[in-house]
């Protein structure tokens, strides 16, 4: 032995791991600490181990290596004193094993299958080389073993326990496995199931809005499991997965396979990622993580991987900011308390405490006993060591240990209590039972002890959600920042209070994670061919269609009387629209509307004033009054077109506007025949004299006007003119408007007045040539022209505006028409009668005539 190096190197992650040194003090380590008491349970978990790196033979010893290193699990060494309050708390309770002790016997676990199976052989024969079916212990009373921390060393233990029917407790992560009651039926777990760790992870997700997660599992049948759980959930959630990576347990092989693809891991855009397994599945993933300095990483854990077991010196920047998902159990603060009070004098049994002093208060070894000097560091507590070297909170696997340690109490106290009943005369006699008796006790524990077994478990869980402070280096404190029910309503599972996390020093805010950025209000998703449903191009609404949402799959159309805005991110009351008066269009048009009817009936006073004139009888005055009243009432029609519409209006609109230009273009085809007739027509003298003193032309205009009527009369009756909203002519806005009703109806009376116009035409330039003095034929002509001009071009723009465009054509070309015919046929009589009266006399007449002659 002294001839080993012992070498201390704290740096070596992720525990305390020592070489041989010069103190042989330190390096005395014990693979057993016991606690007597009237009835024991066996704890196996491991503490210390012992490896080589190099396998250097030993000089001397036959399977031995000169280079054995020495580490040390002080995180493990919670465990033990967890063990310790749990014993000593029942053991001090009146009410709970009365006159009976508890105690303990504990044994390290090496990491060799064999001296795992050989320590429990020795633990249960009593022999230092352990034979089937020898006990030599028999006056100690076992009642059941404790396991832990991985299934795989439970397994090992309850393979051989099972022979006998012991009952065997572990407190390590719920495992499948070992919930096997066909294999291990005498195998009781005490940790919670994690049924609902997917949901309170993909909760989480997206309550932060994370859509795009890396995964990092062990590759083993718990990542597995864990895989098939959040792939479901998250797809459902629709919540993608980057990438899914299977880690091998042993951080060799890890660390030369797993790295080559690290550039993945740092490269994708997935912020976020989710690490789920234990301290013995994850050793080397947690260590090359540390090295690697990811700091733009949010890492997402379940509690068994414990990031406060780690060195200081890169924990800092890889872990800082990281959540962990704890099962919720009550906080012992007696517990903290006892630790806080612990030191190597008050347990001197105990080997490990002593190495805890002697390591970081530098209090030395006595060298005769290889005990710790008394006067050292009597203030001294476990308080005072780092983080990352021993937490003072009691962890989840420590409280499974001390609910394993309460469920055998209760199970003896029931024995005891059913001994008492069934020999009342032997009160005060030592507890006499079988092991495997205690069975069918663990069965019947009650879930008002919170000592839930595994085939007990209940159907929610509760989780505690900590964040992981290390900055500044060392800190290592894990805070408690939410929690999550998976019994409480669909949108008060999770709870969390956002500002007391702390994110990775990357970060200056919630850190995102997502394949595509969001899709903000006034676009939608489009999917992208061959990826995820979480990587999507943003497409703008179409018109008229909002999304006041992010990330929106479709965007809604709003209602015909509301209208998108700008954005598209809100639809907006439509504004009520209409020609109006007080339009700028509107007042232009009631303004001519108003002042050429004005004109008009000035000209008719000028023709009545005038009537005995010469230019005024020569043109059939009567005709002429009859045509500018018309013409007074077209140049008002307008009126009707523009205010606010009704079903009156409308319907009246058509009827005027048809009958007025009806009798207007009436009284024009008139007046040609009346100058055909008087000048150009062979009629024997009598008939024309006759045709023209009668005034048989005059029959046009009711005849023509009958007609125009009874069109107009079957359009009502079949389909009329009726108020209508036009809610697409113009952005935000619905336009009232006047619906024709029938369009072959409008049509037909705008095809009468084309016709009637275009027959007054044919007859005013067939008596184009005729004498100047009595004839207006060529005002006539050029008058009905414009008119036919007007309205054939009216048809093609009427039909390609829409709103009160449309309207404002009507009334143009009702106004534009008007006054052509006033403007061309009476203008010149205006300018006759009132500039150039000389001309307006038979003496004038007949000396134009007399000097034509000559």
């Amino acid at each position: 032995m002294s001839s080993w190096t012992f070498i201390l190197e704290l740096l070596l992650i992720p525990n305390l791991v020592c070489a041989y040194s010069s103190s042989e003090c330190y390096f005395k380590v014990k693979e057993d600490f016991h606690l007597e008491g009237d009835v024991v349970i066996g704890v196996f978990f491991p503490i210390h181990i012992f490896y080589t790196i190099n396998k250097i033979p030993h000089a001397s010893l036959v399977h031995y290596f000169s280079d054995f290193h020495l580490q040390y699990y002080f995180r493990n060494y919670e465990f033990l004193l967890a063990l310790i309050f749990a014993v000593e708390k029942i053991n001090r309770n009146p009410y709970l094993l009365s006159n009976i002790s508890l105690g303990f016997d504990f044994y390290n676990l090496p990491n060799n299958e064999i001296q795992i199976l050989m320590n429990a052989g020795i633990w249960l024969t009593g022999l230092s080389y352990p034979l089937s079916n020898y006990n030599c212990a028999k006056d100690k009373k076992a009642a059941a073993v404790i396991t832990g921390t991985s299934w795989e060393t439970s397994a090992h233990i309850g393979t051989l326990l099972q022979l006998y029917k012991f009952p065997q407790l572990t407190f390590g992560p719920f495992d499948t496995i070992l919930s096997d009651h066909g294999q291990f039926s005498s195998v009781y777990q005490m940790a919670p199931k994690d049924t609902f760790l997917s949901l309170a992870i993909v909760s989480l997700m997206l309550h932060f809005h994370w859509t795009w997660i890396g995964l990092l599992l062990p590759d083993d049948h718990r990542g597995t499991e864990m895989l098939s759980d959040l792939r479901e959930k998250m797809e459902s959630s629709r919540i993608c997965i980057a990438f899914a990576q299977m880690i091998p347990g042993t951080w060799t092989s890890f660390s030369n396979k797993f790295w080559k693809s690290l550039g993945k891991v740092q490269e994708s855009p997935a912020n976020v990622i989710i690490i789920y397994g234990d301290i013995d599945s994850l050793q080397g993933l947690m260590r090359n993580l540390g090295q690697q300095f990811l700091t733009q990483k949010v890492w997402v854990t379940n509690s068994q991987w414990d990031v406060t077991n780690h060195g200081d010196y890169f924990m800092i920047d890889s872990f800082h900011g990281s959540l962990i998902f704890e099962h919720h159990h009550e906080e012992m603060v007696e517990f903290t308390n006892f630790v806080r009070t612990l030191n190597p004098y008050k347990y001197p049994e105990d080997s490990y405490l002593p190495k805890l002093w002697f390591l970081f208060f530098k209090c030395p070894f006595s060298e005769l006993d290889c005990q710790l000097v008394e006067t050292c560091q009597p203030n001294a507590s476990l308080e005072f060591l780092p983080r990352h070297i021993f937490n003072m909170a009691m962890s989840e696997e420590s409280y499974n240990i001390y609910k394993a340690v309460h469920v055998v109490a209760h199970s003896l106290h029931e024995i005891i209590l059913q001994q008492v009943q069934l020999q009342p005369n032997e009160n005060g006699k030592a507890i006499e039972f079988f092991p495997w008796q205690l069975h069918h006790f663990l069965r019947k524990i009650n879930v008002e002890h919170n000592m839930g077994l595994d085939w007990k478990q209940k159907l929610d869980a509760e989780y505690d959600i900590l964040n992981f402070w290390n900055f500044p280096k060392g800190l290592g404190l894990k805070v408690k920042v939410g929690t999550f029910s998976s019994n409480a309503s669909q949108h008060q599972q999770l709870c969390l209070h956002e500002q007391m996390i702390k994110w990775p020093e990357a970060f200056s805010e919630i850190p995102h994670s997502v394949c595509s950025e969001s899709c903000g209000p006034g676009f939608r998703k489009a999917a992208l061919d061959g990826k995820a449903v979480c990587c999507y191009d943003c497409t703008p609404c179409l018109d008229n269609e909002i999304s006041n949402e992010t990330d929106v799959d479709q965007c809604v159309k709003c209602p015909e009387d509301h209208f998108a805005n700008t954005e598209k991110n809100q639809c907006l009351q439509k504004v009520v629209s209409f020609l109006a008066h007080e339009d700028p269009l509107g007042l232009i048009f009631t303004s001519i509307s108003l002042c050429f009817s004005t004109l008009t009936a000035v000209v008719l006073g000028v023709f009545v004033k005038h009537k005995d004139t010469p230019i005024v009888k020569a043109n059939n005055r009567c005709l002429s009054y009859i045509l500018l009243i018309a013409l007074t009432i077209c140049f008002l029609c307008p009126l009707l077109f523009i205010g606010r519409p009704n079903t009156i209006t409308c319907i009246l609109q058509q009827t005027t506007f048809g009958g007025a230009f009806t009798v207007a273009l009436a009284t024009v085809l008139a007046k040609a025949i009346t100058v055909i007739i008087a000048f150009r027509v062979t009629f024997p003298g009598r008939v024309g004299r006759w045709l023209i003193v009668s005034r048989a032309p005059n029959l046009i205009i009711p005849i023509c006007s009958l007609i125009q009527i009874f069109v107009c009369g079957i359009w009502l009756g079949i389909s009329p003119p009726f108020l209508d909203q036009d809610a697409h002519a113009e952005h935000g806005h619905i336009i009232i408007v006047c619906n024709k009703g029938s369009a072959i109806a409008f049509h037909c009376v705008l095809g009468y007045l084309c016709f009637l116009a275009l027959g007054s035409y044919i007859m005013a330039f067939l008596s184009r040539n005729l004498p100047d003095t009595f004839n207006e034929a060529k005002f006539l002509s050029f008058s009905m022209l414009v008119f036919f001009c007007v309205w054939v071009t009216f048809l093609p723009v009427y039909h390609s505006t829409k709103g009160k465009v449309m309207v404002a054509m009507e009334v143009f070309s009702i106004l534009a028409s008007s006054a052509a015919l006033l403007g061309f046929i009476f203008a010149p009589k205006c300018y006759i009668i009132l500039l150039r009266p000389e001309k307006n006399s038979l003496h004038y007449m007949r000396k134009r005539n007399h000097s034509r002659k000559k």
